[in-house]
């Protein structure tokens, strides 16, 4: 999240909104404190001190922390913050290839694109006259964003989290426990033909076709739903230029 403040600690009339442009047109220098550990994510997380604009106060708040980044550095926002890991600048005002993470995709709604562990934003070009920055997405695909909206430098830290392999049930266990009833998976063919469409038979087989019509009743949607197509795709994924 990229800084904000209570709703009761904003003077009346005045929007999150605006603190967000505030952070984007001002130099504001901020001290990271700690880097603490999140069950709910895989990255790991950066509390960060700053003085509040407008109250002889501090407020901490909580970053998604980057690659490179250690306790006690100096971190800073702004249009002039120096193009190093931890600051959070403007797209418009980096240049094309930095890599950013944590980019907002709206003005002022505090980051929601590349915040996983790992993954990052490229900057591919900048468009000044209709104020625009092209990025590309961890996804590949590439998208238009303004390019007032801001980003934090570097890389989501603890990537590789998915390269090393579970190896054991108990494992998988402990992982999807937070996921409600989403592991383990039984197959539709290994049941019986009471508990799904595709049960029964002599071996393990659908039996029919598992494409299955959006309208059917409840019960017996199971399988491909709807689908446009089936098979293996060919060649390679065109992306809108």
């Amino acid at each position: 999240m990229l800084a904000s403040f209570p709703n009761d600690e904003l003077p009346e009339n005045f929007f999150l909104t605006e603190i967000a442009q505030l952070c984007t047109n001002a130099m504001m220098e901020e001290r990271q404190l700690t880097m603490i550990v999140c069950a709910g994510r895989g990255a790991p997380l950066a509390k960060v001190v700053f003085r509040h604009p407008y109250r002889f106060k501090q407020v901490t708040e909580t970053f998604i922390a980057n690659e490179g980044m250690y306790t006690g550095q100096f971190i800073y926002a702004g249009k002039k913050a120096a193009l190093t890991v931890g600051n959070v600048l403007p797209l418009g005002e980096m240049p094309e290839g930095t890599v950013v993470s944590n980019v907002e995709e709206k003005i002022g709604d505090r980051g929601t694109l590349g915040r996983t562990s790992g993954n990052y934003i490229t900057i591919v070009g900048h468009n000044p006259d209709e104020g625009k920055t092209r990025i590309k997405l961890p996804s590949g695909a590439k998208k238009v964003v303004h390019s007032g909206s801001r980003g934090m430098i570097g890389i989501v830290a603890g990537g590789g989290r998915t390269d090393k392999p579970l190896l054991k049930a108990s494992r998988a266990k402990h992982k999807f426990a937070v996921k409600r009833n989403s592991w383990p998976k039984t197959r539709g063919v290994a049941m019986n033909p009471v508990d799904h469409p595709h049960g029964g038979g002599n071996h393990q087989h659908i039996g029919k076709a598992s494409t299955i019509s959006r309208y059917a009743a409840q019960g017996q949607k199971a399988g491909l739903i709807a689908a446009r197509r089936t098979g293996l795709l060919r060649g390679t994924q065109k992306t809108k230029e």
